[in-house]
């Protein structure tokens, strides 16, 4: 089935090198929309019905696409609905943040094929990240036991500085200048494609989320750290360099704490989960009151975990360190709001399990800081998906990219190998 979609798809590019392959383009569409009739699907694509239909036909015969029943009746004839078989092809995603890595291999309903693999792999001062990043990938596919010829392709969201032109983390997984996303295709013969963490997490509430359909939303991907994907008319806007919405940069505070930028005052210093869960480390030394006291030898990340279940189950000390964050990050999206004017606001990421409980004192520091006749149009909300939008949103970015070119080839080439 997958060499067959490939021949079709390299019949394609020799007939139309200049266009998107449409079974190409009509998989991606249904793999964002679910479900879609011929009628959607022509108006989405601007080609013909009867085009559309001769080519859903095709896809059912090779068990791409599936019917799955007749779309509510609205008056009228209810038309037929079309969707993708889950099973027809397969992304490895992968989300990184500066503590651990989660591996999956993922379904065309973003569904893992098994248990997410958490690693720990620090990416401070670790000069083999990269190394060993690759060696989890391998390791993780060989032991899914999926065939590598079946997995469309990688994405990968990381911190840091990531300049989409030039495939290359500045903060992170130094590769001595090469193209990360050529050296991971190297060393895993799988097309790879970054992007920062919280564009990724953006791109998964736009697409399958809270922020679906709207064309003016920020999202802040609340972990370890403090970021910000940017939904602008539509699109993920990422700056002239790919390097927009370093909103945990932001000086907010005179002589405050040091960051790790290697200056004072940054949002991320003040009121990150990473702060959060070393302040309560340390009101633990200190004495205070909490049900986190178990948790004091653990590593980190496993402390970051307990901290939001002890805040949902009424722990005022950890709730007291929530809300003085909570507030900090009020006040920074205040500043956000002035410039922005966003429709809605979505806390996502890590910290989503926390959200009901920062959402008062940062509506407390909005009230205080931002314009009322600003504040007032833009809606806060809670991320659904969570701590696991990173994930989905690597899934995505794959996805993406399915009718490009590049991907095009790069499945070519793989399977040409298999069959020669």
């Amino acid at each position: 089935m997958f060499v067959m979609l490939v021949q079709i798809l390299m019949k394609a590019r020799r007939k139309t090198s200049n266009s998107p392959n449409l079974k190409s383009s009509i998989i991606r569409l249904l793999y964002f929309e679910k479900s879609l009739s011929c009628a959607e699907l022509s108006q989405e694509l601007n080609k013909s019905v009867p085009v559309i239909t001769k080519t859903i036909n095709e896809l059912i015969a090779e068990e791409f696409v599936t019917e799955v029943g007749y779309a509510s009746s609205s008056g009228g004839r209810r038309p037929l609905m079309y969707a993708i078989k889950p099973d027809a092809l397969y992304i490895m995603a992968i989300a990184m943040d500066q503590l651990s890595t989660r591996i999956a291999i993922v379904d065309l309903n973003n569904d893992p094929l098994a248990d997410i693999e958490l690693v720990e792999l620090p990416l401070n001062n670790n000069p083999g990240a990269l190394t060993q990043l690759v060696s989890y990938i391998n390791n993780y596919i060989i032991k899914s036991g999926v065939d590598r010829r079946k997995i469309l392709g990688i994405g990968i969201g990381m911190p840091g500085f990531v300049s989409l032109t030039e495939n290359i983390n500045y903060s992170y997984l130094d590769a001595s200048g090469q193209d990360l996303t050529a050296y991971i295709f190297s060393a895993t013969g799988l097309p790879t494609y970054i992007d920062n963490d919280s564009s990724l997490i953006a791109l998964a509430e736009q697409r399958f989320g809270v922020a679906k359909s709207q064309q003016d939303v920020m999202v802040i991907n609340l972990g370890w750290g403090i970021g910000l994907g940017m939904i602008v008319n539509g699109n993920i806007y990422r700056g002239n360099n790919g390097f927009a919405g370093e909103f945990s940069h932001i000086p907010l505070f005179d002589e405050g704490a040091l960051c790790s930028c290697g200056k004072k005052g940054c949002l991320e210093a003040e009121a990150s989960m990473l702060v959060v869960t070393e302040k309560a480390i340390e009101g633990i030394k200190q004495g205070r009151i909490t049900t986190l006291n178990s948790f004091i030898d653990d590593p980190l990340k496993l402390m970051g975990d307990a901290l939001f279940e002890a805040a949902n189950k009424g722990d005022q000390f950890v709730i007291d360190l929530l809300s003085d964050a909570g507030y900090k990050i009020g006040k920074a999206l205040a500043i956000l709001i002035h410039i922005m004017n966003p429709q809605t606001i979505v806390l996502s990421g890590r910290g989503a399990k926390a959200g009901k409980i920062l959402l008062a004192p940062i509506q407390q520091a909005l009230n205080k800081y931002c314009i009322p006749r600003l504040a007032v149009n833009t809606e806060l909300l809670i991320s659904k998906l969570g701590f696991d939008g990173a994930i989905i949103g690597s899934s995505a970015l794959v996805m993406e990219h399915f009718d490009n070119e590049k991907l095009t080839i790069n499945v070519n080439q793989k399977t040409m190998e298999k069959t020669q």
